[in-house]
């Protein structure tokens, strides 16, 4: 039924490989690729990291930290074997530029979220839209159970970008919780751990803390993070190497499921108010704008250069491949 791929299995992803210069700086670039889409709810950074060629190599670099190589390593102090072993040099070079984009972009983002809403999400709208198709021409053959786990994850994610947000504590155990629930999503294509936080009322709390440098919330926010990470890429490097097109299918799914998320015109039904007197909106309806004047024409560019560039990103990827 699945189609062997030359990633379906460890070999097929050469961790701890030897790198250019040129090519941890093309690592720093997509980890401020997928670090810009983390911070907008709704855009997720996994789908980012699958545009550009390096989901599975990330997935398993990450699965290599709970294996008994690095442990081993460490406890006879055999530290550049642990970091080799976790593919270090990789996942440093993509964690400065995430977090690169997050500390650079976080306070213009809040403010695009604010005051032009419509051209941020007509930009990811088209973004994610093109993801759904190249992510999806990876399958070389698709058949009825490829269907159905796509559809699976197409309604199972158009559900949960439609739940509605809400009021939690601000103790650090749930700050722990968030960060390592947040971060599961976050490298799943197609389901933001941004949103995830706003269902869990913390995303403009974490927002917060990033923008005011709160190291004390972000430290424990990253732990949290970093438990969870470790934690779910075992099974998704476990789906990757025994269903490997099973997996790509229900992401897929989790993609096309998102757009509705990223629609650019929402018309605001219900909304609560936070400890801190803001409005938050918790039901949505998608709707058509009001006219085709500029501000459609611009969102419709938007859009467009949003869908061109995952086009272009996928080209840049598959080259570096061969």
């Amino acid at each position: 039924m699945q189609h062997k791929s030359k990633t379906e299995s460890n070999e097929g992803v050469e961790l701890g490989r030897s790198r250019t210069v040129g090519d941890y700086a093309g690592l720093v670039a997509r980890g401020f690729l997928m670090g810009s889409a983390d911070v907008v709810p709704g855009v997720s950074g996994g789908t980012i990291a699958f545009i550009v060629g390096i989901y599975e190599e990330l997935i398993e670099s990450i699965r290599a930290a709970a294996r008994p190589p690095v442990w081993k390593a460490l406890a006879t102090l055999r530290i550049g074997a642990a970091l080799k072993a976790v593919n270090a040099g990789f996942l440093i070079a993509l964690l400065s530029g995430i977090l690169l984009a997050i500390f650079t972009l976080a306070k213009g983002i809040e403010w695009l979220m604010t005051n032009q809403p419509v051209y941020l999400w007509s930009f990811f709208f088209g973004l994610v839209l093109a993801s759904v198709w190249t992510v999806s021409i990876r399958i070389p053959r698709w058949s009825p159970l490829l269907v159905l786990a796509l559809v699976v994850g197409a309604v199972g994610a158009y559900i949960i970008v439609g739940l509605v947000p809400l009021q939690t504590p601000e103790t650090p155990w749930f700050l722990f919780l968030s960060g390592a629930l947040a971060i599961c999503a976050m490298i799943l294509p197609g389901i933001s751990g941004s949103f995830i936080l706003v269902l869990l009322g913390k995303y403009q709390y974490v927002l917060g803390a990033v923008n005011q440098r709160d190291f004390v919330t972000i430290a424990i926010f990253a732990a949290g993070a970093v438990i969870g990470l470790v934690s779910f890429a075992q099974v998704l490097g476990w789906l990757f190497k025994r269903y490997h097109d099973l997996a790509v299918a229900l992401l897929t799914g989790l993609m096309l499921g998102s757009l509705r998320k990223v629609w650019p015109w929402k018309e605001v039904l219900a909304t609560i108010t936070d400890r801190h007197g803001a409005l938050i909106p918790t039901v949505e309806a998608n709707v058509l704008p009001a006219s085709f004047g500029v501000e459609a024409l611009v969102a419709l560019g938007l859009a467009v250069v949003g869908f061109a560039l995952v086009f272009l990103l996928d080209r840049l990827a598959n080259q570096t491949e061969k």
